[in-house]
């Protein structure tokens, strides 16, 4: 039979497995803070009712059983573990938890205006205005190119960069194409 060290090793090589089928780096996953929206899976070893997707509510909390209601949204994946695993051992001695991000519904850059596929696309790493663009399909023969914004909102204030296409197309002024962050939109007249 397994020892619980086998057992907690493989859990921890299936995470780190998990982050790099996504292309990620393993250390920038480690970095990645929940959000509203993101679908969890949680297990608790050798509890079979311990084991469900949990959906980070709007307001960033979540329930689980046994560990009740806690702020999941802006802690990492190993911080909350740290959490469920606190609580759980309360009613389950010796508890090993494990949390994966099994959807990262919270974190969506959104695309709009004149271009071929308008919409909000999940945003799974680091990726510029450029990147967001080529998601969209690219612009329309009728975009504003060269008069395109990038809406930001932080807390309760919002701010538009301007963005010309075709600077950065040609190699140009290349500090516009700035990463984009969870929320942000980019509107192309």
């Amino acid at each position: 039979m397994p020892t619980m060290k086998l057992w907690k090793t493989l859990a921890l090589l299936c995470i780190a497995c998990a982050g790099n089928a996504w292309g990620e780096d393993t250390s920038a996953s480690a970095s990645y803070k929940l959000r509203p929206g993101d679908i969890l899976t949680v297990n608790v070893w050798k509890e079979t009712d311990l084991q469900s997707d949990v959906l980070i509510r709007p307001d960033g909390g979540m329930s689980f059983a046994l560990a009740g209601e806690l702020q999941a949204a802006g802690h990492t994946v190993a911080e909350l573990t740290a959490l469920l695993e606190t609580r759980v051992r309360k009613f389950v001695p010796d508890a090993v938890v494990t949390v994966a991000v099994k959807a990262i519904g919270g974190n969506r850059i959104y695309v709009l205006g004149k271009v071929n596929r308008p919409g909000d696309f999940p945003l799974g790493g680091p990726m510029d205005v450029m990147q967001a663009l080529s998601l969209a399909g690219g612009t329309t023969p009728f975009a504003d190119t060269n008069g395109i914004r990038i809406l930001h909102r932080d807390g309760h204030n919002q701010t538009a960069s301007p963005f010309r296409y075709g600077d950065v197309q040609r190699g140009r002024k290349l500090e516009q194409n700035i990463l984009l962050q969870s929320g942000d939109t980019v509107v192309v007249p």
